[in-house]
């Protein structure tokens, strides 16, 4: 990607690799760089800093916590936009999604530590209170319930990267860099560095739990078709550093002041508060120290201990800017994990393709010898590919080929699937024993006992919203408006192949004549894929 005259959308823009990564971009002159910081204080003060540097740049703020919704409303509320599914109205509630599609930037470069800011609840804590509370006498309390729902990590990441893709998707972002963490600074299970009363702590393990899951759903973006080109820097080293000075030493934003203590008994009881033990002095401890920006502060020894050989040992905020345009410029660092990724996951083989071939074969004929057809038995899911198969598969039985299709009226097509669903009900009642109701034009259901969609409905009222929502989702559905949409779709297909020359032979076309059969039999497996594919968009970009 070429950056000059861009815009692009810093995330974490005050951080310390967010700072860097605003240096490295400016000496590619973008026509903009909005810094985007958790407060205004700090997306300003950022902003301050680049100015001198800045030029003929455009530097603009924007501030707010990403991983929050615009208007929280109560707890409840606020569980069900990241537990329940996502819809259009849903997106505008979250913070990230305006801001991306109001920004609407061409490159979006995220150095926000997200399995930080997500991992970082008490979530062990409120398991063992439910825990507790389940042996009691009181029951389980309405709140803790909700403390626990409210501390699950994984939705929580889940609906971000749904997000994020969404947002970048609609403002039309074209690259997405993630600066990401192991978790762990490089280092392994055996770190000495721990959070609380393990080595290392449940709560370091689980942002390394979730710092490896946001790779994955970031491989599978890079994969979607649509979507931006999506890279990931992940530093496995202590990252440092921002500033060397000597002044007052504050921990987690509270002064450490100095104390008048003397020896006393230990006593039989021993208190972690006690204002007795100690006078507290006005002073502030004042020492030499390293701001490594959002690790916090460290000592001289400190960081001595943390950088030496074997243990975190550092890199700078520089280098990881330097590999990161490296990459949006087209480089190969060799530190792009979803590359890594890319090139180390085993995909389809040569010696499956070959031997696919055997198995439909084997299959068909059994399904010759034996009777019966093998259409779906919904384990595939979702029930839409259910319906879609046994729709293809009525169609098959009624008309033979694509063409007669192609060749009839919405309204023949209609009645002739009637026709078969009640002259033959053995093929209807095979639709309706996976669990896949059948529409008739008449407005008629065919079912069985159990249906899957709606999987949980008890006497709810029909109306033609919630029946068309079920419909698309997992009926079959045999109305004329239906078939004239299948109709269509196997006009496209015709059209697809004759777009083909007659003479080309060649690998350039994947659906040629050949691929669908001279004499265009509905095949169901093949039809649907295409469905999926072309009219979904559901590809697979790497084969």
């Amino acid at each position: 990607m070429d950056i000059r005259g861009s815009k692009v959308l810093v995330l974490g823009g005050f951080g310390l690799v967010g700072s860097a990564v605003c240096r490295e971009l400016l000496t590619r002159r973008p026509r903009e760089i909005q810094i985007h910081s958790l407060t205004e204080a700090e997306a300003e003060q950022a902003r301050s800093a680049l100015s001198p540097e800045a030029g003929d740049v455009a530097l603009s703020v924007s501030y707010g916590d990403l991983f929050a919704l615009e208007a929280p409303g109560d707890a409840s509320t606020t569980l069900e936009a990241y537990l329940r599914g996502l819809t259009a109205i849903d997106l505008e509630r979250f913070r990230l999604y305006g801001l991306l599609t109001e920004s609407r930037p061409d490159l979006v470069v995220d150095c926000i530590n997200t399995a930080t800011a997500i991992a970082y609840r008490d979530l062990f804590r409120s398991a063992e209170t439910v825990f507790d509370q389940l042996h009691g006498d009181g029951g389980v309390s309405p709140a803790a319930v909700e403390h626990l729902l409210e501390g699950l990590y994984m939705p929580r990441l889940i609906r971000h990267v749904q997000v994020l893709y969404r947002g970048m998707v609609e403002a039309g972002t074209r690259v997405y860099v993630k600066v990401g963490t192991t978790g762990t600074g490089g280092m392994g299970l055996n770190i000495p560095y721990t959070h609380s009363e393990g080595r290392p702590s449940r709560q370091l393990l689980a942002k390394s739990a979730l710092a490896g899951a946001q790779s994955m759903l970031l491989f599978l973006m890079a994969r979607t078709p649509g979507a931006p080109i999506t890279k990931e820097i992940k530093p496995a080293a202590a990252i440092a550093w921002k500033k060397i000075a000597h002044g007052p030493i504050y921990r987690r934003g509270v002064p450490i002041h100095r104390i008048d203590a003397k020896p006393q008994p230990l006593g039989p009881r021993f208190s972690s508060h006690d204002p007795d033990a100690a006078v507290v002095r006005d002073e502030i401890l004042e020492a030499a120290y390293i701001d490594t920006g959002e690790n916090g502060i460290f000592s001289l020894e400190e960081l001595a201990a943390l950088s030496t050989a074997e243990q975190m040992e550092l890199v700078t905020p520089e280098e990881i800017a330097h590999d990161l345009i490296f990459e949006i410029e087209g480089g190969n660092t060799g530190h792009d994990v979803i590359n890594a990724l890319d090139n180390a996951v085993l995909g389809p083989t040569y010696r499956a393709g070959l031997m696919r071939h055997w198995a439909l074969e084997r299959m068909n004929r059994l399904q010759k010898e034996r009777g019966g057809h093998s259409v779906a038995f919904e384990m595939l899911g979702p029930p839409r590919i259910t319906k879609l198969l046994f729709e293809a598969h009525l169609l098959q039985l009624a008309f033979g080929t694509m063409n007669a299709v192609r060749e009839s009226t919405p309204t023949e097509v209609a009645e002739c699937l009637d026709a078969l669903a009640r002259e033959r009900p053995e093929v209807a009642e095979d639709v309706a024993a996976v669990g896949i109701p059948l529409l008739l034009a008449s407005g008629e259901v065919i079912r069985g006992p159990e249906v899957i969609v709606p999987g949980d409905a008890d006497a709810v009222e029909v109306t033609p919203e919630l029946r068309e929502r079920w419909v698309r989702d997992g009926w079959v559905d045999l109305r004329p408006a239906n078939c004239a949409v299948w109709i269509e779709r196997f006009r496209r297909i015709h059209q697809e192949v004759e777009a083909i020359p007659r003479d080309d032979t060649s690998s350039r076309h994947l659906r040629g004549p050949d691929f669908w059969d001279e004499d265009h039999v509905i095949q169901p497996g093949k039809t649907v894929g295409w469905i999926l594919s072309v009219e979904e968009h559901g590809a697979r970009m790497k084969g």
